[in-house]
C-alpha cells in the first residue's frame, strides 16, 4: 500500500499545481495527509492563489517551502524535516514562447531540477515500500501530430521547441530511475489545461482579458492549430487516481478529447464574452489579429486516453462548454487576483513574507 502521508508537491503555487492543493485537501476520497507545497515562486508562480487553503489547512495539513528544485542541499533538507513519501512534481517552466527566448531556463529547471529530486528520493527512500515519484508532463513531447490519429502511451518522443524538448529529456531520466535504480515511478502526460488561476500568458486567460479590456487578439499563423483542451480538475482527478491505484512504472496519458482549432476557440470566447458583458459579437470580432507563426509551431496535438480509462476507471466529467463558461466567469469575477498578478503587487509582497532559503 502506497502511504500517500505526507505529500510533496513541486510548483503548488502555480495553476495545475494549486487546483491540485486544493482538491486534494477539500475534496480527494480518501486522503487524510499532509500536503508539502515546494515552490521557487517565480513569475508564475502565485503563493496569493492559495490564501484559502492557507487560513484552512496551514500548519496542520498544509505547509509552504519557498526554494529551488536545484537546490539538493534544501530538497534533502526537506524530505527529511517532513518525511516525505510521495512526490507529484509539477514544477516547470513551460510557456513556449519563453522557452525560444531563453531556452537555458528550461534546461536548467525542466532537466537539472528533476534529476536533483530523482536523486533526492533515491538517496531518502533506501526502502522503497509505499513511496511513490510521480512525473507531470505534457503531450507536447510527442511533436505534431496529422489530420488524424492520437498519441497514446506509446507515440515516439518528437519534441520540437525547447520546452517540450526539455520536459522530453525529463520523462526519459525519470524512467531511467524506476529502471536502473528501482526508483517507483509514474508518469502522466497531459493536454492543454484551463481553469482558474491560470497565468495570463496563457492562451485562453490571455484572450478572456484582452476581449474584456477591447485589447487585440493575437492568433498565430491561419490560427488553424488544433489542440485538445481538458478542465485542470479533470486533469487533477487523474493524477490522483494514478497516486491511488497505478501500476509502478506506467505512463498515462491525461486528455479531454476536445479538440478545438485556435481560431474557433476564441470564437466560442468571444460568444461567451459577448453574452456575459452585453457586448457586441461583430465588434469583438474584428480584435482579432492574425500574427507571424512561431518557429517549430506543432500543427496538431490530440490525446489517446483508452489506457487510464481502462486501467484506472477515470474519466472527464466537466464538459467544455460548462467549464469554459465557468473559467471565463472567474477570470471576469476575480479582478484582484488579476490586477495584483498584472502589477507586481502580489511579487512584491511575496518577496516581503516568503524569503527564499
Amino acid at each position: 500500500m502506497r502511504r500517500l502521508e505526507n505529500i510533496l508537491v513541486t510548483g503548488g503555487a502555480g495553476f495545475i499545481g494549486s487546483n491540485f492543493i486544493r482538491l486534494l485537501l477539500e475534496s480527494a476520497p480518501g486522503f487524510n495527509g499532509r500536503i508539502i507545497n515546494f515552490d521557487a515562486l517565480t513569475y508564475a508562480g502565485n503563493i496569493a492563489s492559495l490564501l484559502d487553503v492557507q487560513a484552512k489547512f496551514g500548519g496542520k495539513r498544509y505547509f509552504f517551502e519557498r526554494g529551488n528544485i536545484q537546490d539538493a542541499d534544501l530538497v534533502a533538507t526537506i524530505f527529511e524535516k517532513y518525511r516525505i513519501d510521495t512526490v507529484v512534481h509539477f514544477a516547470a517552466e513551460s510557456h513556449v514562447d519563453r522557452s525560444i527566448v531563453e531556452p537555458d531556463a528550461f534546461v536548467q529547471t525542466n532537466i537539472v531540477g528533476t534529476f536533483t529530486l530523482l536523486e533526492a528520493t533515491r538517496r531518502y527512500w533506501a526502502r522503497r515500500d509505499g513511496v511513490l515519484f510521480h512525473h507531470i508532463s505534457t503531450d507536447e513531447v510527442y511533436g505534431s501530430l496529422g489530420e488524424i490519429n492520437t498519441f497514446t502511451e506509446t507515440t515516439p518522443y518528437a519534441p520540437r521547441s525547447p520546452y517540450s524538448a526539455s520536459k522530453a529529456a525529463s520523462d526519459h531520466m525519470v524512467m531511467a530511475f524506476y529502471h536502473t535504480y528501482g526508483l517507483p515511478v509514474t508518469l502522466s502526460n497531459c493536454s492543454n489545461n484551463y481553469g482558474p488561476y491560470q497565468f495570463p500568458e496563457k492562451f485562453i486567460p490571455l484572450m478572456i482579458l484582452n476581449l474584456k479590456e477591447g485589447k487585440s487578439l493575437p492568433v498565430y499563423g491561419d490560427g488553424r492549430n488544433v489542440r485538445d483542451w481538458i478542465h485542470v480538475d479533470d486533469h487533477n482527478r487523474a493524477v490522483w487516481q494514478i497516486l491511488r491505484q497505478s501500476k509502478i512504472g506506467e505512463s498515462y496519458n491525461i486528455g479531454g478529447e476536445n479538440e478545438w482549432e485556435n481560431i474557433h476557440l476564441i470564437q466560442k470566447l468571444i460568444e461567451i464574452i459577448a453574452k456575459a458583458l452585453g457586448a457586441d459579437t461583430d465588434e469583438l470580432n474584428r480584435l482579432i489579429t492574425f500574427v507571424k507563426d512561431r518557429p517549430g509551431h506543432d500543427r496538431r496535438y490530440a490525446i489517446n486516453c483508452a489506457k487510464i480509462r481502462r486501467e484506472l476507471n477515470w474519466e472527464r466529467v466537466i464538459g467544455f462548454e460548462e467549464g469554459l463558461a465557468k473559467t471565463v466567469d472567474w477570470y471576469l469575477g476575480n479582478k484582484e487576483w488579476i490586477d495584483g498578478v498584472r502589477s507586481g503587487v502580489y511579487r512584491q509582497w511575496i518577496e516581503q513574507n516568503y524569503k527564499e532559503r
